[in-house]
């Protein structure tokens, strides 16, 4: 059940009464249940969740997913229904109300540990360490009730007490969470629920900043002493965007349960479903967004479920309520690093043709097939290139398509969006190697200048054999054409004297590239078109009949400009057709 308006008064028409509605807020970086049933924020109900968790749970169960696809938001869920004091309001008109035989038995029953590792990302041991310390503490606050318990002696508060402590001990840490639990079990008569939230941070986080084998073993003695010996322990969960290696921190674990991406299990409630999207945006009166919302942040398959990701809808809604003509926007990329796919790109090279034939397919909408590693420690992620495909599928770079091959896997790039960020930075690396590569570049722009097409278009043509293809089957033209629009004003910024504008205004519109050298009193117009084979020539003319009508070298007149040379450049893959006029 979806209920849009938080508050809605209708009263007769007849009498002219005004019709008051507040529509739902979006719940844009809003990971607590309780507050977005409670402030009047808008949800998608996934309690199903926690029917099957209680109907096929582990002792210890991992859920991996990438980043933002509401992970935080359902452990918050099952904290808000798990944990003593839960209120009956907050899952009223949601699915699992209607179990009641369930509710009366689990909802509110249970005490509960929840934390998350998300913030544990120091640059040195001692930090990371420190901040896991401060995640402990803030725990420890919440449950600040013990102390005053009279079923605890004073050497239980005493061992509380440590907990609250910021100069806490690595003996103490470690045992911290199963400390918690003992006590929480002595105060309720119940055993405890255990949630871990985004547990693999810190590995992530060590690896990247070299003390990987330190905080390998922190963590793996933190979670053997709450999820192994732990007494008081009634189930746990944990989230994470890898299923890092058992013999890694998970060591000697019994009943422990994975649902990874490849799981039909669970599939549904992490991302958003076609019908859940289609009910926001009907909610929010964007129907006709639909497909580019579903061309964008769509394509994501997890078990036997197709999703969207839910950061990237929520903020295109919230985008397009207040501007509909917005373009899409790629949200998902600035939520945190993208190391997995820059490594994965820098990785490529003479060596590794095939590597970079098919990152080419990839982009170019094709698939390609990979066998895939579930079980990976951060310390061999970047070990070999397999290992970074076992990536790039788990942090959702690429998703599966059809059926498996026992570990092999069709993969493809899910979206419009992912293609984005993939081709954003190989033309950042484009870009550094233009730099490096001065006498392409100096070729280039000096041809230019001269007003030699055809020796712009050699020395183009024969850099972008040496290049990726980015080449999109799938969407509009005006979105190939960026790519190009990209590696020209890339080539032609590395021209020192040259005043290089994009997308500059000028007489009735936007010039692709203007280029003014005072030195010389020349201006250089390129409009860049996208072309279909055999219509490279076509194109070329379009461009250069577009800067005439609508008069791009105005400017340049109007800064004394004397001469103006008028590219117009059709591109076709790794192919190009230039020609050029001289402005009259």
């Amino acid at each position: 059940m979806v209920i849009t308006w938080e508050r809605k008064i209708e009263k007769s028409m007849e009498t002219g009464d005004v019709i008051v509605k507040e529509r739902l807020k979006l719940p844009i970086g809003v990971e607590s249940f309780e507050e977005i049933r409670t402030d009047g924020f808008y949800y998608v109900d996934k309690t199903k969740l926690i029917e099957e968790l209680l109907n096929q749970w582990g002792k210890v169960n991992l859920f991996t997913r990438p980043r933002r696809f509401g992970k935080s938001l359902n452990m918050s869920m099952l904290r808000s229904f798990f944990e003593i004091g839960a209120k009956p309001e907050w899952f009223k008109g949601l699915y699992i109300s209607e179990n009641t035989a369930l509710c009366e038995a689990y909802m509110g029953k249970f005490p509960v540990v929840s934390i998350s590792l998300k913030g544990v990302n120091g640059a040195t041991y001692e930090e990371a360490k420190g901040y896991l310390i401060k995640v402990i503490n803030r725990e420890a606050r919440r449950l600040q009730f013990l102390m005053e318990s009279p079923k605890l002696t004073r050497f239980d508060r005493e061992l509380f007490d440590e907990l609250l402590r910021k100069n806490m001990d690595d003996e103490t840490l470690t045992s911290s969470l199963q400390e918690l639990s003992e006590l929480l079990e002595k105060h309720f008569g119940e055993k405890v629920i255990v949630l871990i939230d985004e547990y693999d941070v810190p590995l992530a986080k060590a690896n990247e900043n070299g003390f990987y084998d330190e905080m390998a073993l922190l963590i793996r003695n933190l979670f053997e002493n709450v999820l192994k010996t732990n007494d008081s322990l009634k189930f746990a969960v944990l989230t994470g965007c890898l299923r890092v290696a058992k013999e890694s921190i998970f060591t000697g674990l019994n009943n422990f349960k994975v649902y990874p991406i490849t799981s039909a299990a669970f599939d549904e409630y992490f991302g958003f479903t076609d019908a859940e999207v289609r009910a926001l945006l009907h909610a929010y009166d964007l129907d006709e967004t639909y497909e580019t919302v579903k061309a964008w942040y769509d394509g994501y398959r997890f078990g036997k479920a197709d999703v969207y990701c839910p950061w990237d809808v929520i903020n295109y809604c919230s985008d397009h309520i207040s501007d509909s003509e917005l373009p899409p926007q790629n949200y998902w990329i600035n939520t945190s690093g993208n190391e997995t796919i820059y490594h994965f790109i820098d990785e490529m090279g003479e060596k590794q043709k095939l590597t970079k034939a098919e990152l080419e397919a990839l982009v170019n909408g094709e698939s390609v097939q990979k066998e895939i590693n579930e079980e990976l420690t951060y310390k061999e992620l970047y070990a070999s290139t397999e290992n970074i495909w076992s990536a790039l599928l788990m942090t959702g770079y690429l998703t599966k398509r059809g059926e498996a091959d026992g570990k092999r896997y069709h993969l493809v790039v899910p979206n419009q969006e992912i293609r984005n960020i993939i081709t954003e930075y190989i033309l950042i690396r484009f870009r550094e190697n233009v730099v490096k590569d001065g006498v392409m570049a100096e070729k280039f722009c000096r041809a230019l200048a001269d007003g030699k097409p055809e020796e712009v278009e050699r020395v183009l043509t024969e850099y972008m054999e040496k290049t990726i293809s980015v080449r999109d089957t799938f969407v509009h033209v005006a979105t190939k054409e960026n790519f190009y629009h990209g590696m020209l004003l890339g080539i032609v910024s590395y021209k020192s004297g040259w005043l290089v504008n994009s997308n500059r205004e000028s007489g009735d519109g936007f010039s692709d590239i203007m280029i003014r050298d005072d030195a010389e009193k020349l201006g250089i117009i390129i409009e860049v078109k996208n072309a279909e084979d055999g219509k490279e020539d076509i194109e070329c003319r379009n461009a250069l009949r577009q800067i005439e009508v609508k008069k791009y070298g105005m400017s340049l007149r109007q800064m004394g400009v004397e001469q103006i040379l008028n590219y117009g450049i059709a591109c076709n893959r790794k192919r190009c057709r230039v020609m050029m006029e001289r402005s009259r």
